[in-house]
């Protein structure tokens, strides 16, 4: 988990100065195109990490909370983020 933490941070990092490029991209009125470039590849960088964190938690926390019981809690937080994806 250390190393996909250390992971996930690192891409925060790199999210954050992108967003904060784009901030200065829309304060200096640059063109659209640029700036739309940029905000895809933030949604991409999310993307990303979330994949990493979703797969470390199908790794570790779905395991544990179906060892201990807690089956149908489990699938209704899986259908939750499911459904927050857009896929139904």
């Amino acid at each position: 988990m250390q190393a996909d933490r250390a992971e996930v941070l690192k891409r925060m990092n790199s999210i954050e100065g992108h967003l904060s490029g784009v901030r200065k991209m829309i304060e200096s009125d640059q063109y659209c195109v640029d700036i739309l470039r940029q905000t895809y590849a933030i949604r991409k960088a999310i993307e990303k990490m979330e994949a990493i964190i979703l797969e470390q938690h199908l790794h570790s926390c779905v395991p544990e909370g179906i060892k201990h019981g807690r089956e149908e809690a489990v699938i209704e937080e899986l259908m939750q983020l499911y459904n927050l994806n857009g896929a139904r």
